[in-house]
C-alpha cells in the first residue's frame, strides 16, 4: 500500500554528502509482496565505533536484545535494516533469524557476528524468513553503493517519505560532517518514538563519549516526540563513527572541540525527530507544545506529554477548534503539580487564560486563524518554578484510522 505524502513534509529530500569510511547499499529481500527494495547494507571500515539508544518496550525484539548486547563492545562493521516484518514476539525462530543475519554479513565481510548492528520494522508476530533476508544481504553486497535517500527509503514503512538530515561542527581544527537517516510514522512516543535511525559521522571518538553525547541528545529530541502515545517493540538509534577526519579523538567533555560535536548531534537528532512528527500517521498540523513555571523539568515534560497525547487536544486542533479548555484538562490529568489559579495557557501569540481565568479581553479570532496554519504552538506557565521542557506532535485526524486498519494489507 502506498500513502499520500505528507502535507507537513520538506519539499525535497536533503543533499547529503557521502561519509568516509561508510558504504551503503540497497536490495529487494521480498519481506512484502511490494515492488521496491526492502533491505538495506551498510558497510562499515574497520576501527568503526558504535553508541545506541534503544526501546523502553518490555516486549523488546530480538534485534534490540542483539544490538544493546554489541553496543557494549563498542565497534562496528556492518548494518542491516529489514522493512516489512518486525520480527518482533517470534521467539527462538526470531532470535535465529537475527543470528543468521550477523553470521552472514560477518562472513562476507572477515569480521565478529557482533560487529554487525540488526534492525527490523514491520508487522509484528511474522517470524523474520531467514532464506529472503541471507538473500537480500547476499543481493546487497553485490549491488553498487546507493545514495542516501535510496537507503532511507528501503527501511520505510507507512512512512509517506524520505527522511534525512546533516550537520556539521570543527572538531581539533577540522570539519567533522554528521549524516542521520530515520524512518517512523505511527506508533510513535518517546522512551523512545518508533523509530529505526540511524547517524553516521566521519569523526574520531571513544564509544564511552559518543554513548554519552547520543544518550544526551536523545532526551531532547527522540523522548520529545509523540504522535499516538505507543512504543514499539523495535526502536532503535544507532551512531556510527569512522574516524576518517583525522581529529584527534573525543574521549571527554574537555576535549577541544566536544561541545561543537555534542551540539551538532543534538541538532541533527533534533531535524529527525521533527521529521518523524512531520510524517506523523495522517497529520496536517505540526504541534509544538512548551510547559514553562513546572516544580521541575522532569515535572514539565510529563504535563506537556499529556497535552500532546491527549486525543481531546490533538482532534481539536485537526478541527481548528479554539478549544482551550482541553489543554486546561490534559494539565490536570497529568499527575503533576498544578495549581489552577496560577494557570495561563496561550495559543501561537494570544494568551488565552491567565491566572486561572480567560484572559480579559479574550478575542477568539487570532487562536482561530493560528489554528488555520499546519505549524502550532501552545504555551503552558505552571507558575511553580523554574522547570521547562519543549515536546512535538502532530493533530489526530481520520487518516490516522484509515492507515492503521490497513495497516496488515
Amino acid at each position: 500500500m502506498t500513502y499520500a505524502r505528507s502535507p507537513l513534509a520538506p519539499a525535497a529530500f536533503p543533499t547529503l554528502p557521502a561519509i568516509a569510511g561508510v558504504s551503503a547499499h540497497v536490495a529487494r529481500a521480498g519481506y512484502k509482496s511490494w515492488d521496491r527494495c526492502d533491505l538495506t547494507f551498510v558497510a562499515l571500515d574497520p576501527g568503526t565505533v558504535v553508541a545506541g539508544v534503544t526501546t523502553q518496550s518490555r516486549c523488546p525484539s530480538p534485534e534490540v536484545e542483539w544490538c544493546r548486547k554489541a553496543l557494549t563492545l563498542g565497534s562496528a562493521r556492518a548494518l542491516v535494516v529489514n522493512a516489512g516484518n518486525a520480527n518482533a514476539f517470534t521467539g527462538n525462530r526470531g532470535r535465529a533469524a537475527v543470528e543468521a543475519i550477523a553470521a552472514r554479513a560477518a562472513g562476507r565481510l572477515g569480521c565478529q557476528p557482533s560487529d554487525v548492528f540488526v534492525a527490523s520494522t514491520g508487522v509484528i508476530g511474522v517470524p523474520l524468513p531467514i532464506d529472503k533476508a541471507e538473500a537480500g544481504i547476499d543481493a546487497a553486497l553485490i549491488a553498487p553503493a546507493c545514495t542516501w535517500e535510496e537507503a532511507t527509503a528501503a527501511i520505510s514503512t507507512t512512512d509517506t517519505f524520505s527522511k534525512g538530515a546533516v550537520t556539521t561542527a570543527i572538531v581539533d581544527g577540522r570539519t567533522v560532517t554528521l549524516v542521520g537517516i530515520i524512518k517512523g510514522s505511527g506508533m510513535i512516543a518517546p522512551d523512545m518514538a518508533t523509530m529505526l535511525g540511524f547517524i553516521f559521522t566521519d569523526a574520531a571518538v571513544e564509544p564511552g563519549f559518543l554513548q554519552a553525547a547520543l544518550a544526551e541528545a536523545n532526551r531532547t529530541s527522540f523522548s520529545c516526540i509523540t504522535v499516538d502515545s505507543d512504543t514499539s517493540t523495535s526502536d532503535t538509534v544507532l551512531a556510527f563513527a569512522t574516524g576518517k577526519a583525522g581529529n584527534a579523538p573525543l574521549t571527554a567533555s574537555e576535549d577541544d572541540g566536544a561541545d561543537a560535536f555534542r551540539a551538532a548531534l543534538t541538532d541533527l537528532c533534533l531535524q529527525l525527530a521533527h521529521l518523524v512528527v512531520r510524517d506523523g500517521e495522517g497529520a496536517t498540523k505540526f504541534i509544538e507544545i512548551a510547559v514553562t513555571g513546572a516544580e521541575s523539568d522532569r515535572s514539565a515534560h510529563r504535563v506537556a506529554l499529556s497535552i500532546a497525547n491527549s486525543p481531546l487536544v490533538k482532534t481539536a486542533i485537526a478541527g481548528e477548534d479554539a478549544n482551550w479548555g482541553r489543554v486546561v484538562m490534559a494539565v490536570g490529568k497529568a499527575g503533576e503539580p498544578a495549581e489552577r489559579d496560577l494557570l495561563s495557557i496561550r495559543f501561537g501569540d494570544t494568551q488565552v487564560a491567565t491566572a486561572g481565568l480567560a484572559a480579559e479581553g479574550y478575542d477568539e479570532a487570532p487562536v482561530a486563524a493560528h489554528l488555520k496554519g499546519s505549524e502550532i504552538e501552545i504555551g503552558v506557565d505552571l507558575g511553580l518554578g523554574d522547570g521547562r521542557a519543549t515536546v512535538w506532535t502532530c493533530d489526530l485526524t481520520h487518516g490516522y484510522i484509515s492507515i492503521n486498519a490497513d495497516y496488515r494489507s
